[in-house]
């Protein structure tokens, strides 16, 4: 053990020593379910995270960890015994990774708290997490008979749109009009529909996207004489999402294509864009914030003149 493990393992043994024998009254400590819901209630009110992150976290304290920690005090948690637990779930490596971090959050709050020295999930071995650039798109053809199997004028722009301009899901379902501009050839990102309430795009930055001539036709024929509100409204307000995407699978069905991820539109258009256009062009389409989350999609960079400059390059 080195110097670092040593001194967390004596704070770890003083703080059990202190709980387990001060006066109920004197500094009481907190059980996990407590410090759960106060570290839950600082992601969602103090930190302000989005509506669907907290929804996430939330899910996973009532499915995984209040089932196995919550009557738990926080003290009597080791380290051990979370490796053990990590280790029994038939879960993603990346699953079992967000978990260790819900841990560590819950854990951190509680130092802020109550003061806690004690922290088990510091020393936890977390599963490693291999990096995939697989990614599942469609090619030109399997967009349009998605988009002729659609099962309305609505759904069939709504999918069109999705993959020629690579707009999330809740940035579609928070479009307006107004964000369309038919005259520059754009449609300008501001927004996104969370399920719940209305964010800001996942890059916190409005962005502007091309309008391809396919796209602005089909929504023209949607738009209404004022063209005023939502582009895909639904029936009372903003679009479901989940009725969104069991369309979108019957569709699919209907098309006779591989069942996609609705997301998977999103990187049917950067795959294709990234051949024919700059990186840094695509990154700023797609409005992520860093080069490195496009850059995943050179590998499905088609360059039919390589094999050429191959031969080239051996040739005696």
């Amino acid at each position: 053990m080195n110097q670092a493990g040593a001194q967390r393992w004596l704070e770890a043994t003083l703080e059990q020593i202190r709980v387990r024998t001060l006066p109920p009254m004197a500094g009481t400590p907190a059980r996990f379910e407590t410090a759960a819901a106060e570290w839950l209630r600082h992601i969602e009110h103090d930190r302000r995270r989005k509506p669907t992150t907290a929804r996430g976290y939330r899910m996973a304290l009532d499915t995984h960890l209040l089932p196995r920690f919550g009557g738990l005090l926080l003290t009597e948690i080791t380290t051990e015994e979370i490796e053990r637990w990590v280790a029994s779930l038939d879960r993603t490596a990346a699953t079992r990774v967000k978990l260790i971090v819900c841990l560590s959050g819950i854990y951190h709050r509680a130092r802020r708290v109550w003061g806690i020295a004690y922290d088990p999930v510091d020393d936890v071995q977390r599963p490693p997490i291999k990096p995939t650039y697989d990614l599942l798109v469609y090619s030109t053809d399997e967009t349009h008979r998605l988009v002729t199997a659609a099962a309305s004028e609505r759904d069939a722009a709504i999918y069109l749109t999705a993959a020629f301009t690579g707009l999330r899901m809740g940035e579609l379902v928070a479009l307006e009009w107004r964000d369309v501009d038919f005259d520059r050839c754009v449609v300008r990102v501001r927004g996104s529909w969370s399920g719940v309430e209305l964010t800001v795009p996942k890059s916190g930055k409005v962005r502007s996207v091309p309008l391809a001539p396919q796209v602005s036709a089909a929504l023209a024929r949607l738009a209404s004489g004022e063209r005023t509100g939502l582009v895909f409204p639904g029936r009372q307000g903003h679009l479901d999402r989940r009725a969104l995407r069991r369309r979108f699978h019957l569709a699919q069905e209907t098309a006779g294509l591989l069942r996609l991820r609705f997301h998977d539109l999103r990187h049917t258009f950067a795959t294709t864009m990234v051949g024919h256009t700059s990186i840094v062009r695509v990154q700023e389409w797609m409005g992520h914030s860093d080069l490195h989350s496009t850059l995943r999609y050179l590998h499905y960079t088609p360059r039919p003149d390589d094999a050429e400059l191959i031969a080239r390059a051996f040739h005696s």
